[in-house]
């Protein structure tokens, strides 16, 4: 990727809703180029989309937890995500090496709901669940670091 579409994607990282007229001082580029490049880095699927940051207190969610899941039966399909699609209290579901299969991201209300949640998924899916309830979340939702080197493209000749 070319350093000035790694700045574009920076920019837009820390906010999505940049204008293409500031993005456009920020690179010193044209408006009409920046707005190629946005448009070309969206159809490579490097942008992949714009979203609001939700401040999940507000909307009454303040519970967030991680819990992690392994399956009961080890020979059992490693169909999870697919069962527990259907939960909208599952933000996230980052399937992980370790003991645990998953770890989901999930936000709730209540620490009753958290429990009403853990035996949804435990339900749905014929796992066992292992649960740590965040305290405090000191930063969240941070952009990439662009500066750092991408990793060098594979060869996958033989």
């Amino acid at each position: 990727m070319e350093e000035i579409d790694r700045r574009i994607v920076a920019l837009l990282a820390r906010d999505g809703r940049m204008s293409f007229t500031d993005l456009a001082r920020e690179t010193g580029l044209s408006v009409s180029a920046v707005h190629q490049r946005v448009r070309r880095l969206e159809k490579r699927g490097v942008l992949r989309g714009y979203a609001a940051i939700v401040d999940h207190d507000a909307i009454g969610l303040p519970l967030t937890a991680f819990v992690s899941i392994k399956p009961i039966d080890p020979a059992a399909p490693d169909d999870a995500p697919e069962r527990l699609a259907h939960l909208a209290a599952i933000e996230a579901c980052h399937s992980v090496a370790g003991d645990e299969s998953y770890i989901l991201k999930v936000r709730v209300a209540s620490p009753v709901a958290l429990e009403d949640l853990l035996q949804q998924i435990r339900a749905a899916a014929n796992v066992s669940t292992r649960t740590t309830v965040v305290l405090s979340t000191p930063y969240e939702h941070r952009a990439p670091d662009m500066t750092a080197e991408p990793a060098p493209a594979q060869n996958n000749s033989a």
